[in-house]
């Protein structure tokens, strides 16, 4: 899975619906997608080359997203990664399982 501050681990699931949220930002090249997350994440979440990759395959076979070659940033030849509709359609509903799971996770954790 997604190496993450030494002492978090990500829910089994949570990589992808990360990756397809930054997606739901623009197509970006692997390399842009792990930096959005550390970024946009306060540098806590680092996502490894070794669970990345193999996301993005999975997310591509599934159909959540596409792939075309282009230009990076630095004019190198990168593949780029894009949500499709039935990815957009993904992102919803994962984003609100998402938040039944924390609401239930944070109900257990208030109690006293």
């Amino acid at each position: 899975m997604a190496s993450v501050a030494e002492d978090l681990d990500l829910v089994q699931g949570t990589l992808d619906v990360l990756i397809l949220k930054t997606l739901s930002w623009g197509p970006r090249h692997g390399y842009a997608v792990a930096r959005w997350l550390h970024d946009t994440s306060d540098d806590v979440l680092r996502v490894e080359e070794g669970a990345l990759y193999p996301a993005l395959h999975r997310l591509e076979r599934r159909g959540w997203i596409k792939a075309s070659w282009g230009p990076s940033d630095n004019n190198r030849h990168a593949k780029f990664y894009e949500l499709t509709r039935a990815g957009r359609k993904q992102l919803g509903a994962e984003m609100d399982a998402w938040q039944k799971l924390t609401t239930a996770v944070s109900l257990v954790l208030e109690m006293q």
